[in-house]
């Protein structure tokens, strides 16, 4: 992969050039013939990944910030507060030019055009790229949905540049979400009876992401948009598909999250980070030597050898820290590094001392350490297999049968030895306790994933509320975020988010 991203980087900037310069390639893949060989064809697909990755911090803001998993203390100035606190007006509008998703929608819809006519050594591989290909576009217009609600349908690449031409009004969510529908079909159609990860990686996409997106999409789809029992249905039928393709959990959640484990089997799709090729975004959730190493962690251990150059700007909430205060559950410790400003005479502090708290260090994608420096390089899953379980529990719940199983096989793996069924399994319930116990489950799964507040918007507004403390029924407005007026004003023919005014 590594080296098809420098290729589509020197032909990108070939192309950018190319008029002031006037050189010829030495290279047989050049900007005019880059949609001419499998070669720019496979060049260009590895360029919808490096898109991708360019785009994970905000999807990561996206799905996340605005929940009740942060907001807490910080040893360095704190970032995103404004998002946490959903302080949103039309004048404070985040997210400009829709966060650019939509320069990677046209890469896409370039790719989705001219693939079919680029011959391939082995042609069954085209059907994959495009399977590949619909995926990840259904997967953005997806989060401008859920971000937005109604947003411009564009489907074909971009040709000119007349102003003209780009501008597009906002279709409504139910347009959005049948387009969202159709690409997932197409998708599914496209790889037909190719289970496989394309050259074995869980860093492209693949049916079974497909299948765990069409899982999500139906659930909210059937929950927000009208769809119910009948996308239910569809929503349970892929997930249940998603088991026989290679997919399973770790035994262990301590070792989700380790580089040499990164290619494990529950991982469905994920980011991929290399040394000197990317780092991921999660320094930001740690700290910088000088305030860390003075302090000690919840074993009453020193931290002064603690390797880190990061910065800590989140801080975990005191309701996260609260429900992640169950020594039984290995979630506690595989989330969060706790820093307390004392050793408490050797003992530590094994449950929540909010006195002696200091911080904390997110420990899920610290990366390794080389020598003196840390390395960000985790892959970071967009689905994993935890989730696909807790999206069937949902799915089940709405169609009015048991999701214990799914939440029990969760439970059961966080607290492994300690699991006692009398104790930790849950029982089925009313809906409404169902689907708090389900929310309660993947908020101590996916801390710092990027689900909680999208899991929230999912199940429902009141939930929003119930969890949410910045936001009310009399802020409904605020479940979907306005377009700044720059937009308005260079794309005449859109409308504001409804509830906001300019």
């Amino acid at each position: 992969m590594k080296k098809y991203i420098y290729i589509f980087i020197a032909v990108m900037t070939f192309s950018a050039c190319e008029s002031e310069l006037e050189l010829t390639s030495p290279s047989q893949l050049t900007a005019a013939g880059f949609w001419d060989t499998e070669e720019g064809a496979k060049t260009a697909h590895t360029g919808l990944y490096a898109n991708l990755r360019s785009s994970a911090g905000t999807l990561w803001l996206l799905g996340e910030i605005r929940s009740d998993i942060w907001g807490g203390r910080t040893y360095e100035s704190p970032s995103n507060e404004s998002l946490i606190e959903s302080n949103i007006t039309v004048a404070t509008a985040p997210f400009g030019g829709w966060a650019g998703l939509y320069t990677r929608i046209h890469r896409i819809n370039d790719f989705l055009v001219n693939l079919p006519n680029v011959e391939f050594t082995d042609e069954s591989e085209k059907g994959h790229l495009l399977g590949q290909a619909y995926g990840l576009r259904a997967l953005y217009y997806y989060t401008l949905l859920k971000t937005w609600g109604d947003v411009p349908i564009i489907l074909e690449p971009f040709t000119d540049i007349d102003p003209a031409g780009l501008s597009r009004a906002r279709s409504p969510q139910t347009e959005v979400m049948a387009q969202i529908k159709s690409d997932i079909a197409a998708s599914l159609s496209a790889f037909g009876s190719d289970d496989s990860y394309w050259e074995g990686s869980r860093n492209f996409w693949s049916k079974a992401a497909t299948l765990a997106l069409k899982g999500d999409a139906f659930i909210w789809s059937g929950n927000l948009l009208g769809g119910g029992s009948a996308d239910f249905t569809e929503a349970k039928t892929a997930l249940q598909q998603i088991a026989s393709l290679g997919v399973s959990l770790e035994p262990s959640i301590d070792n989700l999250w380790g580089v040499s484990n990164e290619g494990n089997n529950e991982f469905i799709f994920a980011y991929q980070y290399k040394q000197d090729e990317a780092e991921n975004f999660y320094n930001s959730l740690t700290g910088r030597s000088t305030e860390i190493n003075p302090q000690f962690n919840a074993a009453g251990e020193s931290m002064s050898d603690f390797i880190i150059a990061g910065a800590n700007r989140y801080g975990q909430s005191e309701k996260t820290i609260l429900l992640l205060d169950d020594n039984d559950d290995a979630r506690k410790d595989a989330t969060f590094i706790r820093l307390y400003t004392d050793d408490n005479g050797g003992a530590g502090y094994p449950t929540y001392n909010e006195p002696t708290y200091f911080g904390s260090i997110f420990n899920k994608f610290l990366g390794e350490v080389n020598g003196s420096e840390r390395i960000f390089e985790n892959d970071v899953p967009l689905y994993r297999y935890a989730d696909v379980l807790l999206l069937l529990a949902e799915a089940k719940n709405h169609l009015g049968e048991d999701p214990s199983g799914e939440i029990n096989q969760i439970r059961a793996r966080a607290y492994g030895a300690n699991y006692v069924p009398a104790t930790h399994a849950y029982v089925n319930s009313t809906q409404t306790d169902n689907a708090n116990a389900i929310l309660n489950e993947r908020y101590k799964e996916f801390i710092g994933e990027g689900k909680r507040w999208w899991d929230l918007r999912r199940a429902g507004d009141s939930f929003v509320y119930d969890n949410i403390v910045y936001i009310s029924s009399s802020d409904s407005q605020l479940l979907l975020l306005p377009i700044t007026e720059d937009m308005i004003g260079r794309n005449p023919l859109l409308d504001q988010t409804p509830g906001y005014t300019n």
